[in-house]
């Protein structure tokens, strides 16, 4: 029974296979029973859960090493490549001597470590998908998305400059030169094969999201998924936006300041002497990444033009961002809106009661100059209700400023305060609703325990009229005449009392008072 259970739950764990293919999955157990490849029951693939949780957990941890190795190789290769340009340009050496080559060979061999490890971080990949589908057959796993992805990435970080000179020619036209002639010149291919190592840098994103505490707490995970809320890249960078924004905001400008420089550079540098020097270049990205464009140093490249855009519109979303961190950090916290609510209060009261009392003033002024004196004074009489009228409306308008005050004061944070107290009193409610329904039941197990009394009433009545109705036929006159021994006895017997008294015992009420004997 227990190796018929534990074969239907391999086959019910497979992902279609056993249920489409059967004769598919007879043959492969058979041929790892006849291998011994640790395939199937008696292998890797063990089916109990704890094996499979081990087995995930190693793969995380080798998981996250081989993406911190891929980053590790994609900085050095762009280190070597930026390093082999920048001797080249100096000309330090030609691309045709051995320090050239050698670099560029180092180059080579560390893309090609770095398609390694990005085959084997995605091997890993698959089987995790497998571990967490349990699925037995990796095929599954290699979805059009996913082939995609593997194949973009190993075109990515296989780019990247061969040794040896090949130049190609390239033909332009400087926007601010009067000669429309166009300037032809002959460019290492380096150059089209350098920029595009840049994109390596998405393996940043990769190592931060793998060593992110959010990713690799099992308690957030399960919190994430109960909330359906999926741990990838942009979660985390959301997280750190929240977290530190300004730090965010800053290195990625600065990043992106000094790779734009760099590239633009190399694409301009051999038409237009002034971005030789990086300061030009940097000059340029910055009035772009700022949306000034004062027009003295343009691109004149198509390769320049399409960075230059880019920075354009990286500024225009980077400042966006900057203006929302900058209100956000301007904003007050909850403590401090209260205290300067509670502040503008007190400061309104007092106002209040000034201008009351202004108005009340007045008003006994000019009740004093028009009533309470034997001259009236006109001009006096309208200047105090000049001042009437204005204490009047000072009075609104602080009446005014106090509702204003009360309906800033009613904001998100206030509303969340508000919810508390009402989920308080509604669990107060449901308290106290079931004390009542826990004393409701008692009252009920006691009204059936009543009820049961009251039906087993009639069967007590019952015995205690036969015992009574038993001992009065024992003190009936004839049988007390046979009985007893003296006939001359004048005693009258009087019928005795048990059956009265064992039924007033059981009902709870007071026994009869005893008849009194009486002899002759």
């Amino acid at each position: 029974m227990g190796g018929d259970r534990g074969k239907g739950e391999e086959d019910a764990a497979l992902v279609g296979i056993t249920a489409e293919y059967p004769k598919y999955s007879e043959d492969k157990r058979k041929s790892s029973a006849h291998l011994g490849l640790g395939m199937g029951l008696g292998g890797k693939h063990k089916p109990n859960v704890g094996y499979r949780l081990g087995r995930r957990k190693a793969l995380f941890e080798k998981r996250k090493r081989i993406s911190d190795y891929a980053l590790v190789m994609g900085m050095i290769g762009i280190g070597l490549m930026v390093l082999e340009n920048e001797l080249s340009s100096a000309h330090v050496y030609e691309k045709t001597s051995f320090y050239s080559t050698a670099i560029k060979t180092l180059i080579s061999v560390s893309t090609l470590i770095l398609v390694g490890l990005i085959v084997a971080y995605h091997a890993l990949e698959v089987q995790l998908f497998m571990i967490d589908n349990c699925a037995d057959d990796w095929r599954i796993a290699m979805t059009w998305q996913r082939m995609s992805q593997i194949g973009l990435e190993l075109v990515i970080c296989a780019v990247h400059p061969i040794p040896g000179r090949y130049t190609f020619i390239w033909t332009t036209k400087l926007a601010n030169s009067l000669d429309p002639t166009p300037i032809v010149r002959s460019v290492p291919i380096d150059v089209a094969l350098s920029l595009p190592m840049f994109l390596r840098l998405y393996l940043i994103c990769r190592v931060m999201l793998l060593h992110s505490k959010l990713f690799t707490d099992a308690s957030s995970r399960s919190i994430g998924a109960l909330n359906r809320i999926n741990f990838n890249t942009r979660f985390v960078l959301k997280t750190l936006m929240t977290i530190c924004p300004g730090t965010v905001l800053l290195v990625f400008m600065v990043s992106l300041w000094m790779i734009a420089s760099w590239t633009l550079r190399q694409c301009e540098r051999h038409h237009d002497e002034n971005h030789a020097n990086l300061l030009n270049s940097l000059y340029l990205v910055a009035v772009t990444f700022l949306c000034i464009g004062y027009g003295d140093i343009v691109p004149n490249t198509y390769c320049g033009r399409g960075i230059c855009i880019s920075c354009g519109m990286m500024g225009a979303g980077c400042t966006a961002l900057l203006v929302a961190v900058v209100s956000r950090k301007m904003e007050l916290s909850r403590a401090e809106k209260h205290v300067h609510n509670f502040m503008m209060d007190t400061q309104l009261t007092k106002r209040l009661k000034n201008s009351a009392a202004n108005v009340l003033r007045e008003t006994w002024l000019i009740y004093k100059h028009t009533k309470l004196v034997k001259r009236v004074n006109p001009s006096r009489v309208r200047a105090h209700q000049r001042k009437f009228l204005l204490a009047i409306y000072a009075l609104r308008k602080v009446k005014m400023d106090q509702r204003k005050l009360m309906d800033n004061a009613n904001t998100i944070t206030d509303m969340a305060k508000t919810q508390n107290t009402v989920y308080e009193i509604v669990s107060d409610l449901s308290g106290r609703q079931d004390h009542l329904e826990d004393r409701l039941s008692t009252i009920e197990d006691k009204l059936v325990g009543m009820g049961e009394v009251l039906d087993g009433l009639p069967d007590l009545l019952t015995k205690l009229l036969g015992r009574s109705s038993s001992g009065g036929n024992l003190l009936r006159p004839e049988s007390a005449a046979l009985s007893s021994p003296m006939p001359h006895s004048k005693s009258v017997p009087t019928p005795s009392p048990v059956g009265s008294t064992g039924l007033s015992k059981t009902l709870g009420l007071p026994a009869p008072p005893s008849t009194p004997r009486t002899s002759s």
